[in-house]
């Protein structure tokens, strides 16, 4: 059976968790990231592997998406 996802709602403040990101982000966003961790998901993302990411508003009003696992709830 497979196994669901839940996933984090819509509003919702989590924090980036930085070390599970580093190795696939730029190092502007992760200067960013190191500063405020923090963001409120504000939409989801369809991945190429037919998961789903979520689109996160950070501190300084612009985007990013992360997959679940790389976020943790605030």
């Amino acid at each position: 059976m497979a196994k669901s996802a839940t996933l984090t709602r819509i509003g919702s403040n989590v924090r980036v968790q930085v070390d599970q990101v580093r190795d696939r982000i730029p190092g502007e966003l992760l200067q960013k990231l190191k500063e405020n961790p923090r963001g409120k998901v504000v939409d989801y993302k369809m991945t190429d592997s037919n998961g789903i990411g979520l689109i996160l508003e950070l501190s300084d009003g612009t985007t990013s998406w992360f997959f679940p696992e790389e976020i943790g709830v605030n």
